[in-house]
């Protein structure tokens, strides 16, 4: 049981050797290549546990053992798929060998065999071995281990020690199993090397000469980005390169790769090494060493850090400095560096009233990077601090990013109550610019140009909470009906600001508004630009919503795999950063395309994964209701596509921007349902003022869905020539926009229009277009919705597709739902039709086949 806890994140690895041994034809080598303690023999001990429990033979060589002849008997026996198994075979390299004499002996073995290596062996190489590189686990096996041990590990906790052991399993068990109970119960671990690590280290820097050891030491405490020129400085040798030479050597210095391409001077092997390094060094040489590192190095940011790491006591003066490069740096968007600034900048804050503000301003800096996981951590010790405006403020922002939006408004209006507006501008102006975020997901346009305005005023234009509402603002503008001045605000606002992190809220903020806008090419261009901005110190938020509409822009442009793709990009960013926001809205996408598809269990599972609730965010609901109807309407469920959106009839009287054209597609989608149920006089209601404020403001890709719905509905009150027109007034529209779905459901509707008025000839062609554009998008679920209605259209039925009795097209068509199980009503929505002509289909087909109830007919069907 031991054994298999601990072979945690390698199912994948273990699955692909079975399926390698179980297709073998012939011996075949591999070679598990892996650095110590990387978990190779904990990995053949579970691949021989599972491989028992199949039809493969398999013998293991431990250590070099079984003898050679026992090798040879597993080999020569071989009658079926068979797996020999040698461990440590690098430090084996008769038996190697004596592998390869047997394998050319018995050439049709079907055996694979598996050697275990830290590198690959002359007598190994000289085998042709395929090569399996064993990587770190991932976290989540990472925490599994620290569970296994009693550990309790924070999430910010087991990243670090992920990152720090880079996921080998013996270093993370040994730190497990060595730091005291306590120490992982804190966020703010800095974590040593494990003791075999450090004694490893102390014996290879006791074999060095001075000056590769003075070398080796400055390259611990320098970064790895430093040059190589400010170590030799540090390190004041005269001979710098016998000393790279050497320090190389040791294998606790490394040369850059072509793995590490940001790294272009010798670093050291990992962040075990420089942790068991420093240790060997002791604190007093640590602290020396950074102290004159700190004027060695001319970044003003790493000379601060030195600064830091050689101070073990309040600094006011350091502190000062911390203080305002961390405003600065956050003036930049680089709100990341500015958390890390802020709480180095409290830590050595001797005022407690100082120090409180400063643990305040690193929480909320975490927050502006998107870093909701990290800032989790650090609210148990705001919130035990007194009430001020900044601390609401700071609180307030993490419930906004957590989706809670009652809680966030308390804290606001708790802020904007007590803030001293002469004394405290930039707190009242930085709260302003939360009411501004809290109104985006609230899609309040107008409350959110308001608080923009007047943050702006207050803050300035160019300081963060000023830029941060600027280029918000624009959104609102286009959800209050000011689409104009909103496209022109963000054109300002990218040729203002053109770099940093900063313009990558404005690359997003004006490409969400370009998608809206029907402007679908810049949208996603901007949008994909934002996403690339994250590798720039750009902000996981910002990132979040850039994939998010990106997702959406691909979908309805039709490259559906790759917007499942960015989902997964956003779902994981969404779980690293805890931030709740986005997620319905990528899960909307993912719902979409899988219950096109008819992949109805990964489309449940999306909108589970989203699950909002009454006092979510509209910005969450929103896109969760939209979720649930697609996947309603995807199996013809009308009916619960009505009653999945009535609730954004109520929403949309208190949120403008949600009757805005072109934002959330609901109310096409909902009078469809409307008209399929049977409620024409509802439907007409409801689209008679949508249509009358899209032809005020000109949109294109909303006008035409609009009249995607006008047209169902026409055509169920008998006025065919009028459908028609709209119909083709709707195509006309999405003429020239790349948006291929949309097509798709104009004539899919289209050519069920016609169908019903009896004009099949002209349905044929219409539904065939259709079926083409479903066919092209992958959208299985339509394609077959489609061949059922050309085919009960009759132009396209042969009669050896009828059977024996001669039923008409229609009738064909209801036997087959019924067959299925579907009742009168559900198939009455499929096939467009009355749940009474469902009836009389049913009373002709009992009638013509000689039964009397439908359960006869799904048995003469099966």
């Amino acid at each position: 049981m031991i054994i298999a806890a601990e072979c945690l994140g390698r199912d994948a690895e273990i699955a692909e050797l079975l399926e390698r041994a179980r297709a073998a034809t012939g011996p075949e080598f591999i070679a598990l290549i892996g650095e110590a303690g990387i978990g190779k023999s904990t990995m053949l001990r579970r691949l021989t546990q599972v491989a028992a429990d199949t039809d493969l033979d398999t013998w293991v060589a431990w250590d070099g053992r079984p003898a050679q002849s026992d090798v040879e008997g597993a080999i020569r026996s071989a009658a079926g798929p068979a797996l020999v198994l040698v461990d440590d075979a690098d430090q084996n390299d008769e038996l190697v060998r004596d592998i390869a004499a047997l394998v050319q002996q018995n050439r049709d073995a079907p055996v694979l065999v598996v050697l275990t290596a830290a590198d690959p062996t002359p007598a190994i190489s000289a085998l042709l071995a395929d090569t399996l590189r064993l990587g770190g686990i991932d976290r989540e096996s990472i925490a599994a281990l620290a569970t296994a041990r009693g550990r309790v590990l924070h999430p910010i906790v087991v990243d670090r020690l992920t990152r720090h052991t880079g996921g080998n399993p013996r270093d993370a068990i040994a730190l497990l199993d060595e730091l005291p109970t306590a120490t992982w119960s804190r966020v703010d671990v800095e974590l040593p090397a494990p003791s075999h690590i450090v004694a490893e280290v102390r014996r290879r820097l006791a074999g060095t000469t001075p000056p590769t050891r003075a070398l080796i030491e400055a390259i611990a405490v320098l970064s790895d980005m430093d040059s190589l020129d400010t170590a030799v400085t540090l390190s004041e040798i005269d001979d710098p390169l016998a000393a790279v030479d050497e320090a190389l050597g040791t294998g606790l210095v490394v040369a850059p790769t072509a793995l590490t391409p940001a790294q272009t001077q010798p670093h050291t092997a990992g962040p075990l090494i420089r942790a068991a390094i420093l240790e060997v060094m002791g604190i007093r040489a640590v602290g020396d060493l950074h102290q004159r590192a700190a004027s060695v190095v001319t970044d003003p940011v790493r000379q601060l850090h030195h600064r830091v790491a050689a101070t073990a006591i309040p600094d006011p003066a350091l502190a000062d400095d911390l203080d305002a490069l961390a405003r600065e740096r956050g003036s930049d968007g680089a709100w990341a560096e500015a958390a890390g600034l802020f709480a180095q900048a409290g830590r050595l804050t001797a005022d407690p009233l100082v120090r409180e503000t400063r643990s305040t301003l690193a929480l909320d800096a975490l927050l502006a990077a998107g870093d909701c996981v990290g800032a989790g951590a650090l609210v148990p010790q705001v919130e035990s601090l007194r009430e001020t405006p900044l601390r609401n403020a700071a609180l307030a922002y993490l419930a906004i990013l957590r989706g809670r939006s009652a809680e966030a408004q308390v804290r606001l209006d708790r802020a904007w109550d007590i803030v001293n507006f002469d004394r405290d501008p930039d707190t009242a102006a930085l709260i302003a610019q939360r009411y501004v975020l809290h109104n985006l997901v609230r899609c309040q346009g107008t409350e959110l140009v308001e608080w923009a305005d007047r943050a702006i005023t207050m803050a300035g234009s160019q300081s963060p909470a000023g830029v941060e509402a600027a280029v918000i603002r624009g959104l609102g503008l286009a959800w209050s009906g000011r689409p104009t001045e909103a496209t022109a605000e963000y054109a300002a606002l990218t040729e203002r600001i053109r770099f940093g992190a900063q313009a990558q809220r404005a690359t997003m903020g004006r490409g969400w508004l370009q998608l809206g806008l029907d402007d679908i090419g810049a949208a996603r261009s901007n949008l994909e630009t934002a996403v690339s901005m994250a590798n720039l110190g750009g902000s996981a938020r910002i990132s979040l919503w850039a994939l998010g509409w990106l997702a959406r822009t691909q979908f309805l442009t039709g490259d559906w795999e790759p917007a499942l793709h960015t989902v997964e990009q956003g779902r994981a960013l969404a779980r690293t950063s805890g931030i709740a926001l986005a997620t319905p809205l990528l899960n909307w996408t993912a719902a979409q395309i899988h219950s096109l598809r008819g992949e109805w269990e990964e489309a449940e599972r999306s909108v589970q994964e989203a699950a909002t609730a009454v006092g979510d965010y509209e910005i969450m609901r929103i896109p969760d209701l939209l979720a649930r109807s697609q996947i309603a309407e995807s199996a013809a469920d009308y009916g619960k596509v009505r009653r999945t959106l009535e609730p954004l009839m109520r929403m949309a009287t208190d949120i403008p921007g949600l009757s805005e054209p072109g934002w959330w597609p609901w109310v096409d989608v909902l009078a469809n349902a409307l008209v399929i149920d049977g409620q024409l006089g509802a439907a007409d209601d409801l689209l008679r003022p949508y249509e009358d404020l899209v032809e005020l403001r000109g949109h294109r890709s909303a006008s035409a869905r609009l009249k995607y719905a006008r047209g169902r509905l026409l055509g169920a009150t008998g006025e065919i020539h009028q459908a028609r027109r709209i119909f083709e007034e709707a195509l006309e529209l999405l003429d020239g926009l790349p948006l291929r779905y949309d097509q798709a459901r104009v004539n899919f509707a289209y050519g069920q229009t016609l169908r019903r008025a009896g004009k099949r000839r002209a349905a044929d062609a219409v539904m065939g277009a259709a079926r083409e554009m479903y066919l092209s998008l992958g959208a299985t679920t339509y394609v077959e919705r489609c061949e059922r209605e050309l085919k009960a259209g009759g132009l396209n039925a042969l009669r050896s597709d009828r059977g024996a009795v001669d039923l008409t097209p229609q009738e064909e068509a209801v036997t087959e739902l019924v067959s299925r199980g579907m009742s009168n009503r559900e198939v009455a929505a499929e096939l467009f039709i009355s749940p009474k002509t469902v009836q009389y289909h049913l009373t002709r087909i009992y009638a013509k086949l000689g039964i009397r109830s439908r359960s006869e007919l799904a048995a003469l069907r099966r």
